[in-house]
């Protein structure tokens, strides 16, 4: 059977699957601009900027339009560069203009294109009333000003995420997109995920709710010691901002850029995610020892994934893990380790965390966190707010030399690194409970935990018992498998639920980035477990010397477990 094609400009390109003219025109190698078209979401065709023209001369949307065989079109005619121009400066009219303080300036796809067009002039008057901007998420920040209706924001809170925040609301040009009933962000049931913001083409959704000018204060103030974390998938990402190839690993670099920026002490965060698999793990096995089969135990890293749970599923709290998050683990350790040092020198502690996650300004600010109304991490900080501070101080970030972690808290383990991806929780856990045997640490690896699909399933052998596990990023996909525990369809003994898809290293705090780029990410983060010589949590040497003789003796349970509303 001879290949299907289509001509397209003059060049014939062979298809088989894409589902859409717009698929087949990108494998030609030709960019054809787009707001509202993301191949993970639902086809919605509402921008028109994606238009291409057939030899018959009809306009058509190439998002929304079947390839079919022989099908001749072109992507750059007269008409159709009238069309996207016109369609611009029809956007432009109704959008907040004022680009050089804007958050998205250099980023924004709507001043890109006006670029590309060579739009420098809008004859149309905005007749729009001003709309108020709503800062009410601890999070994220919705300027209906800067709003083009594309909806990229609306069909991944709904179709990815199952959690419906926000939607259309009036018809025609009264349309807009909002919480329902006038509600702000905070009153809805956001998780604070951000993936409204990571796929928003304009600053309409923004996750610049910065703590930035804050982390600065505490920099320059003298009787300060300023102590900052980093996340596993920070190392993998903050690169891209540079020009560094995606996935790349610089925790070096990022080591000596924060030391240039003035923090006292910085620290891995993968330090803090080798003590959750070791209270995680201790977890497990109680519960399986227990023999309380009903419902898997839920991961508690992810704090998006908690929200959800506590608004959408509350009967399932008793089953998320007590453990704290890395990140939370981290910044009670390190409050509880310096306390001693503070009352001693007059000096106060500020501990800050480097996350690829918005929810992480929202954990941090939780209840459960606070002792005396202090937080354990005072500031939370995105991988792109840190690449502002960099740019801020003129860093050459291609160009410092790596440096190391700083004592006592230097040594991670492979296991606690590959937390930023998919899988990575699960696999860090079993490790934890499997005997010292490579043999089966490549059973773990190859037993299909990792990859980017939005549900994995393994069973693996512990001793005598088979352990059946399942991994799960996106809560939509959450949602779903939980409906198939709660009607017996399926059972497993452990869960972990990140709410991004991918997991961390695709988190809203990162550098934008397209699926492939996230996958190269995930690669980075397995090939440095593969350097690491420490492989598992409980062989890292300064976590077991916590619990022997440091801070986590006879205290453990204390610093490192939380207990929400709901939990048993």
């Amino acid at each position: 059977m001879a290949a299907k094609y289509m001509i397209v400009d003059g060049i014939r390109v062979e298809f088989t699957d894409e589902r859409n003219v717009l698929q087949v025109i990108q494998k030609a190698g030709i960019h054809v601009p787009t707001f509202c078209y993301y191949s993970e979401l639902s086809i919605y065709g509402a921008c028109r900027m994606c238009v291409v023209e057939d030899d018959r001369g009809r306009i058509m949307a190439a998002c929304s339009t079947l390839p079919a065989d022989k099908m001749v079109i072109k992507t750059n005619t007269s008409r159709l560069h009238d069309y996207r121009k016109m369609i611009l400066e029809l956007l432009l009219a109704s959008h907040c203009r004022d680009c050089t303080i804007c958050d998205k300036d250099g980023r924004c796809r709507l001043q890109m294109l006006a670029a590309r067009f060579g739009l420098n002039h809008v004859r149309f008057k905005d007749t729009r009333p001003p709309m108020p901007i709503d800062d009410s998420s601890v999070a994220i920040i919705r300027d209906p000003g800067k709003c083009i209706l594309c909806g990229d924001c609306v069909r991944v809170c709904n179709e990815v995420q199952h959690v419906g925040a926000i939607d259309f609301a009036h018809r025609g040009s009264n349309a807009i997109v909002t919480p329902a009933f006038g509600k702000t962000l905070a009153e809805t049931d956001c998780v604070n995920c951000g993936q409204c913001a990571a796929v928003c083409p304009t600053a309409a959704i923004t996750i610049n709710k910065s703590d930035m000018k804050n982390v600065w204060k505490a920099l320059y103030a003298p009787d300060t010691r300023t102590v900052v974390q980093v996340a596993p998938a920070v190392r993998v990402a903050l690169g891209e901002e540079f020009g560094i190839e995606p996935g790349k690993n610089t925790m070096g670099k990022i080591y000596t850029a924060l030391r240039m920026c003035g923090f006292d002490t910085v620290f891995d965060t993968s330090f803090a995610a080798d003590l959750t698999i070791m209270e995680e793990s201790k977890e497990l096995v109680e519960k399986l020892a227990n023999g309380d089969n009903s419902m898997p135990l839920f991961t508690s890293c992810c704090p998006g994934w908690v929200r959800f749970v506590e608004t959408k599923h509350p009967e399932l709290m008793p089953y998320v893990s007590t453990c704290k998050s890395p990140m939370q683990m981290f910044g009670a350790v390190i409050k509880d380790y310096y306390k001693k040092a503070d009352e001693e020198s007059g000096l106060k502690t500020v501990s800050v965390a480097v996350m690829p996650c918005t929810a992480k300004k929202y954990e941090a600010q939780r209840e459960e966190f606070k002792h005396d109304g202090i937080q354990d991490v005072d500031y939370v900080i995105t991988t792109q707010e840190l690449a502002r501070m960099i740019r801020e101080l003129g860093i050459q970030y291609n160009e410092i030399a790596p440096s190391a972690p700083d004592l006592p808290f230097s040594i991670s383990s492979g296991a606690g690194m590959i937390f930023g991806a998919t899988g990575g929780v699960t696999e860090a856990a079993l490790r934890r409970v499997v005997a010292d045997h490579s043999l089966e640490m490549q059973e773990i690896e190859y037993s299909g935990i990792r990859g980017f699909e939005g549900v994995k399933e393994a069973t693996v052998s512990i001793g005598d018992r088979e352990l059946k596990v399942a991994v799960v990023s996106g809560l939509g996909n959450a949602d779903a498998l939980i409906e198939k525990l709660k009607s017996g369809e399926v059972h497993y003994d452990f869960v972990e639920v990140m709410a991004c898809p991918g997991g961390c290293v695709a988190g809203a705090g990162q550098p934008h980035a397209y699926v492939p780029n996230k996958m190269k990410r995930a690669d980075g983060l397995y090939n440095s477990d593969r350097k690491s010589m420490v492989k598992r949590s409980n062989e890292n040497p300064v976590v077991l010397n916590m619990y022997e003789n440091g801070v986590l003796k006879d205290r453990a349970h204390e610093l490192l477990h939380v207990h929400y509303k709901g939990n048993k």
